[in-house]
């Protein structure tokens, strides 16, 4: 008897809507959106743990923290945090989560199961994004007012090192291999590029008017141009600027699909979650979601196989 196996589920995005207070979840095969979450206190950052479990969701005007249960596509605890969280991360055994307080120059590492706070650290000016090493090692925070990363070693919940980078980063993203850091520095417009072994930066790249975050796909950086309504792309081995894609309005979040064949973008005055191919450098698709997308973090969930 031949037992057919079932499809596997797609790849989805969680994408948050500042002003509409709103989570939408799109399928990433059928390219819909299949449900929406409200989330109070006008959510911004997002981060998806590894295991696809959970999506961890700040608010900054709430001061909280939101823990998603992404099967049931429900909030399951809201932790308050304080201050003004905004880049949030997860460590990739699934907790904790880190959340970066833009007012209170921290991070807070909140436990995913409990929603317990244990414990914080102190960093530069006005943390924005945060990236964890594959090894989970080390965090790394764009510390936008300090015009600076600061680097974090997870075990002890210290700050080990701070390097300076272009002006006022915000996004920061970590290479798969956990050898190289890409922080958006949007007063510079450009790209930092950081050797987190030697912590020290080994290139810039100009990119566009107000880079927001960058994502890494085939070998390129992409970069979205806030003010360009643009993505600017990068070869990451040459760090060579290769061209610019016209997307929607006012791109922020930006995160790469499973294969590396895809780039997702959110257009805050847009509307829309944009899919860029990445051979041919265009956008194939625009998908409407709930207003004000920023998206801002990890905000694809890999479904693994049933």
């Amino acid at each position: 008897m031949l037992i057919a196996t079932p499809p596997a589920r797609a790849d989805e995005a969680f994408v948050t809507s500042q002003p509409a207070e709103m989570l939408s979840v799109v399928d990433l095969d059928t390219l819909k959106v299949v449900a929406t979450l409200p989330i109070p206190g006008k959510p911004a950052g997002i981060a998806v743990s590894p295991d696809g479990r959970r999506a961890f969701v700040t608010s900054p005007d709430g001061k909280a923290l939101s823990i998603v249960d992404t099967a049931s596509r429900s909030v399951r605890r809201r932790v308050e945090v304080g201050g003004g969280p905004l880049g949030v991360a997860v460590h990739p055994s699934g907790s904790p989560a880190y959340v970066a307080d833009w007012y209170g120059a921290r991070i807070v590492a909140v436990d995913a199961d409990t929603g317990a706070i244990a414990g914080e650290v102190r960093v530069g000016e006005s943390p924005s994004g945060l990236a964890v090493t594959p090894d989970g090692a080390l965090l790394v925070s764009a510390d936008r007012d300090s015009d600076a990363v600061s680097l974090v070693d997870t075990r002890t919940l210290t700050r080990i090192a701070s390097i300076k980078v272009g002006a006022r980063p915000f996004g920061v993203t970590i290479d798969a291999q956990g050898g190289r850091a890409y922080t958006a520095n949007v007063a510079s417009n450009d790209v930092t590029v950081i050797d987190l072994a030697a912590r020290r930066v080994v290139g810039t790249v100009k990119v566009g008017q107000r880079p927001y975050a960058v994502a890494l796909a085939d070998g390129r950086a992409f970069v979205t141009d806030q003010y360009d309504s643009t993505v600017s792309v990068f070869d990451l081995a040459r760090l060579e600027r290769i061209g610019t894609i016209p997307v929607g309005d006012y791109p922020e979040g930006i995160a790469a699909s499973r294969s590396g064949a895809l780039v997702y973008v959110a257009n805050w005055e847009g509307n829309t979650l944009g899919v860029i191919d990445v051979k041919t450098l265009k956008v194939i698709a625009e998908i409407p979601v709930a207003d004000g997308p920023r998206a801002f973090g990890a905000f694809i969930r890999r479904t693994p196989p049933d």
